[in-house]
């Protein structure tokens, strides 16, 4: 495929010569200045091929001696075959440098036209995998385009090394903000037994939230999720499993829960929900709707995603959303492998954990990620939930920052619990926290509403 003419004037205003001479007479007339570029520029920063190559050979030297000299670049450009008059082309080189005060800026240039050229391969790689897609389905490309754009996006300039002083001035802002109660450590969750645990669930952290089926994991996720979007916080909700009217009316249904008479009973029991209504429940269920619908809370509910699609559609809703807090995904196994992959599935969830980890420090968010626990609990004589209870745990527990289980007594044991008044009684195991400690909350399951509520009256 042919370049346009557009594409070739593009090019060429990504290029500029003049600075990749001035950049290697600099370091060849001065290479005590050699650190200033060895840290910010690579081969391809240049586009002149002999340029490149003398780079590749400064770069070199440099790391095999920890120094450079015009000697050594010169006796290791005579062994180069593809490069004639090698004294020549280094004296042309040193006749173009101005001073060395011209170096950063530079760089500064080379590393503009850099990330100018990479935004061009990019369209270009972009127009190329349309024109070539045959299989591929509108979103699968859509994904591809994403990661390929935010690939070439990506500041490569920016300063990774940091001063003690620096990370303490960030820290002593936050904790003036957090005095002042402008923004606290983390994302409260409205459940003041989780809080208190965790400080509120950190941006860039993973969380586990792992569970046997029907334990009610996607219940409590939705019930974070509608707490965090009440304080106009959006919340991004992959469900792999449930369609989006599956999970608006668990949304709702779990709002019924608050229409509670003095004697306990409901008002609009779940099974008056899911049938008829009479007028007087469906003007209350109303007001319910009236009130969810001005929550910020996004769903996408397709199944067998990968890891690239769901990190293409957050970056998207990200862009669009940028006070995006907090992201859901349900749930971790129905997650689908990269095509043609040879490893074993516990390596692949490995794979597939960390990505999303990657995911939560890229758009600096939690993400709280459902898994599935391994049916070897259902054998043991104590039913509560360890670590190696973690189904294909392999890498899932490396990762993780935070790994969440619920454990319910009347799950395993319903006669016994009914019996001893423990029915809903749930609790939240923290069994790994990297900024906080491990222990338990504990909560109540309204399963017919789908609804947590703080254990109230619990005696230790």
């Amino acid at each position: 495929m042919s370049m346009t003419a557009e594409s070739l004037q593009s090019g060429f205003m990504a290029v500029d010569v003049e600075a990749e001479r001035r950049v290697l007479g600099i370091l060849i007339k001065h290479p005590e200045t050699i650190d200033a570029a060895i840290d910010r520029l690579q081969p391809d920063h240049f586009t002149d091929p002999v340029f490149r190559r003398i780079f590749e050979i400064i770069s070199d030297i440099y790391t095999m001696r920890g120094r450079i000299s015009y000697t050594q670049v010169y006796n290791q450009l005579r062994k180069d075959k593809n490069i004639d008059s090698p004294d020549q082309v280094l004296i042309g080189l040193m006749e173009s440098f101005v001073s060395p005060v011209e170096l950063v800026p530079s760089i500064d240039t080379l590393v503009d036209k850099h990330g100018r050229r990479a935004i061009l391969k990019a369209t270009q790689d972009i127009q190329s995998l349309v024109y070539s897609a045959k299989e591929d389905d509108l979103q699968a490309l859509q994904a591809k385009a994403q990661d390929l754009i935010f690939t070439a996006t990506q500041a490569a300039s920016e300063n990774e090394v940091k001063s003690l002083m620096e990370v303490l001035n960030r820290c002593y802002e936050r904790m003036i903000e957090r005095r002042e109660g402008k923004k606290p450590y983390g994302l409260a969750v409205r459940f003041p037994e989780i809080d208190m645990l965790t400080t509120g669930f950190k941006n860039k952290d993973l969380i586990i939230l792992a569970a046997r089926p029907s334990m009610g994991k996607t219940s409590l996720a939705l019930n974070f999720a509608s707490n965090v979007a009440k304080r106009d916080i959006p919340v991004l909700i992959f469900s792999l499993e449930m369609d989006d009217e599956q999970i608006g009316d668990r949304l709702v249904l779990s709002e019924l829960f608050r229409f509670r008479r003095p004697d306990g009973s409901y008002e609009i029991p779940s099974a008056d929900f899911a049938t008829k209504l009479d007028d007087q429940q469906f003007e209350k269920v109303q007001s319910v709707f009236s009130d969810l619908y001005e929550l910020p809370i996004y769903m996408i509910d397709k199944r067998g995603l990968t890891v690239n699609e769901i990190r293409a559609k957050a970056r998207k809703v990200k862009a669009e959303q940028p006070q995006l807090g907090l992201i859901i995904i349900d749930y971790l196994q129905l997650i689908k492998p990269p095509s043609g992959s040879n490893k074993n599935w516990a390596l692949v969830v490995g794979d597939i954990v960390r990505e999303l980890r990657d995911l939560a420090g890229e758009l600096d968010l939690p993400i709280i990620l459902l898994s599935q626990l391994n049916r070897s609990v259902e054998t043991r004589d104590v039913k509560r939930p360890v670590m190696s209870d973690l189904r294909d745990s392999g890498n899932i527990e490396e990762f993780a920052d935070v790994v969440m289980f619920l454990y319910r007594d009347d799950y395993y044991y319903p006669e016994k619990a009914k019996e001893e008044g423990t029915e809903g009684q749930v609790e939240v195991i923290f069994a790994k926290q990297r900024k906080g400690p491990t222990g338990s909350a504990h909560l109540r399951y309204v399963k017919e509403f789908t609804r947590f509520i703080e254990e109230t009256g619990r005696t230790e």
